[in-house]
């Protein structure tokens, strides 16, 4: 595809643009998911419809889940591989289960296998690592994909930045086996607000708004400015300027690159977590996910949904506007056509990396 350089009023605006990407609720629309690539294995689906699990404030947890079997036994785990923990339970194949405070000791996490009468277990846990200096650092996994697998959870985390990182939320990160960090923002940002982090743990940039690959966009950047600024308009947006930044995430090339970088990282990092952020882990980092988990063919609904989680987890309930997003997947859809060209052409992800990813993050 070929790309534009941009004049020098488009850079000023992109430039505006790409730095009012800061600082995080949920709602569904329309499934739209593409598919996940053509080289994805195929494997046989865990007989869970839905399954979700909540950590209440005194430490108790609810589980609650959907399948044809006709009883689940609930077994909790400190690690979402373990086949053995401490039993809490059996329930209908249907149904829901309390774990009441106190029930369980102290652990950095608890997992729940939920273990059908007939078919694979799935393992589910809490979103939240429950660290307070990086209040949006969740667990991605736990969603289920259009083909009924299950993205696993303990396996990739989003974040705000982890510069104020305490040493016992440092430990915490450790006991989930994090050992890898990727930091989607500019340098300014990265060096008024380093990164702390436990030894150990691999940093790596991939800087959404780097000029390293030139100022080039893959159209008109006046064009993309004056749509998005239109949109913006007419969906009543909060924040204009997100509302250009979002398609521009999609239309620069550096940022290309810094998506590749990130995909291509969770790829590659052995047995180990990854976590990736930028500074409020809503915008670059919600575009970061929004693609991960599209690529694993989650359904866009579900994938709108962790997008407005960030007003839940942050605390800010105007912190992000559906319409963003949108904005950015409609970028994709008017320069490649559709999600997988946009994840072929534009980030250059092969059918090799679509296939490691997805064998490692979906469930059997």
């Amino acid at each position: 595809m070929r790309t534009h350089r941009i004049t020098h009023a488009a850079v000023l605006a992109a430039l505006i643009a790409g730095t009012v990407l800061v600082p995080p609720a949920v709602a569904a629309a329309p499934d739209a998911s593409p598919k996940a690539g053509a080289a994805a294995t195929v494997r046989a689906a865990v007989p869970f419809t839905a399954a979700t699990a909540q950590r209440a404030a005194d430490g108790g947890h609810t589980l609650s889940w959907s399948s044809p079997a006709g009883s689940v036994t609930v077994t909790a785990v400190t690690s979402p591989d373990a086949t053995t923990g401490i039993p809490v339970g059996t329930a209908p194949g249907t149904g829901s289960l309390t774990v009441p405070a106190g029930t369980l000791p102290e652990a950095g996490r608890w997992y729940f296998r939920l273990t059908p009468d007939g078919g694979a277990p799935l393992v589910v846990a809490e979103r939240s690592l429950g660290i307070e200096s990086a209040r949006n650092f969740r667990d991605i996994g736990g969603y289920r994909t259009t083909d009924g697998h299950w993205v696993r959870s303990g396996l990739v985390y989003r974040s705000n930045k982890l510069s104020g990182l305490t040493d016992g939320e440092q430990q915490r990160m450790v006991s989930q086996r994090v050992t890898l960090d990727v930091d989607l923002r500019n340098a300014i940002e990265r060096h008024e607000d380093p990164d702390r982090l436990p030894a150990g743990v691999k940093y790596q940039v991939a800087d959404v708004a780097s000029l390293s690959h030139g100022l080039r966009f893959h159209d008109s950047a006046l064009t993309t400015l004056a749509k998005a600024i239109a949109a913006g308009l007419l969906s009543g947006s909060s924040d204009l300027g997100q509302s250009i930044g979002y398609p521009f995430m999609v239309d620069f090339v550096g940022a290309d690159y810094a998506f590749r970088d990130l995909l291509t990282a969770v790829a590659t990092n052995g047995s180990g977590a990854t976590v990736f952020h930028c500074s409020a882990g809503k915008d670059r980092t919600g575009w970061g996910t929004a693609v991960l988990l599209t690529v694993l063919g989650v359904p866009r609904d579900t994938v709108e949904a962790d997008f407005l989680a960030s007003n839940q987890y942050t605390g800010n309930p105007k912190a992000v506007e559906l319409g963003w997003l949108r904005a950015a997947f409609a970028e994709v859809d008017h320069l490649y056509g559709d999600f997988d060209t946009y994840v072929r052409e534009g980030l250059k992800i092969d059918d090799a990396t679509v296939a490691a990813l997805r064998a490692k993050l979906l469930t059997d």
